[in-house]
């Protein structure tokens, strides 16, 4: 599991680094750290109890060494972000950062995340580029291993009922789509179009024709290769009768930019996705 508090080059993702930096100043704060000093530990978490608080990271100026078991695994150089899995699933730090040098950061707890979504909501799409960038690598890597599993991904609901029923309100009757069981809703290796909400029913996940979830009412499918605009990275078949929200990326840019919380839910969802797929690597 040593892939989610790293950072990915920005040729392999939307990720851009002005953009980045415009989005931790507006709601971050900036702090100089001595070379030498660990930012966070490897399976740590921050303590509510003693006010404490998970940040993510952007590096203004120097590096910073991660580590995994007291072995280097990675370094962030200038102009990268770092962090920001635990901060979005509130899942323990997988990695340890250390500054290699003297570093300039700037920091971004929840609660500024979020109001920095607010201001620039779009960024959120550079987030989800970059985990699902990561996402896609850890499967294929996991493919040419030859790696399986016999556990199944445990997808809780994304969106709570009260924003499940605001989008389908939004989103009106002729984005509603239903499915027979049996049927299958988008198949591995396709270009994706749109991505799903379930509003009722149960949808089985696959990978390479082996079984790896179901997702149920309020959770979601498609959404990494509607963000990426790349091949679909599952097949989705419907394991009973459902009812689904179809939405495509022009409604999905409309739906980040006015709902922050559904940015939040998607980052979360598919970094707890990330999590289960590095499972499988173990």
């Amino acid at each position: 599991m040593n892939d989610f508090d790293f950072t990915i080059p920005p040729s392999k993702s939307t990720y851009d680094a002005k953009d980045a930096l415009d989005f931790f100043q507006s709601a971050g704060e900036t702090k100089d750290v001595a070379a030498g000093k660990t930012l966070f530990k490897e399976n740590s978490k921050a303590n509510a109890l003693l006010l404490q608080k998970d940040k993510m990271y952007y590096l203004l100026e120097g590096e910073v060494e991660l580590s995994v078991n007291d072995s280097p695994v990675g370094l962030v150089r200038a102009g990268e972000l770092f962090g920001e899995m635990t901060l979005i699933t509130g899942m323990p730090r997988t990695a340890t950062a250390t500054t290699k040098s003297d570093c300039r950061l700037i920091m971004l707890d929840k609660d500024q995340l979020q109001a920095a979504l607010r201001s620039a909501p779009e960024f959120g799409l550079s987030l989800m580029s970059v985990m699902i960038t990561r996402l896609r690598d850890m499967v294929a890597q996991l493919n040419s291993q030859g790696g399986s599993s016999n556990e199944m991904l445990k997808d809780s609901a994304v969106f709570d009922k009260k924003l499940l029923n605001q989008l389908a309100d939004e989103l009106g009757h002729s984005a509603r789509i239903r499915y027979p069981a049996g049927k299958v809703i988008i198949q591995e290796g396709q270009a994706g179009v749109l991505m799903y909400v379930v509003l009722n029913g149960t949808v089985e996940i696959a990978i390479q024709n082996n079984i790896v979830g179901t997702i149920g009412t309020g959770g979601m499918f498609g959404e990494m290769a509607l963000i990426s605009r790349s091949e679909r990275l599952a097949s989705a078949t419907a394991k009973s009768d459902c009812e689904l929200l179809a939405i495509n990326r022009n409604v999905f840019l409309d739906m980040v930019s006015a709902h922050p919380k559904f940015a939040l839910s998607l980052l979360g969802a598919v970094g707890h996705r990330a999590h289960f797929i590095a499972s499988l690597r173990n």
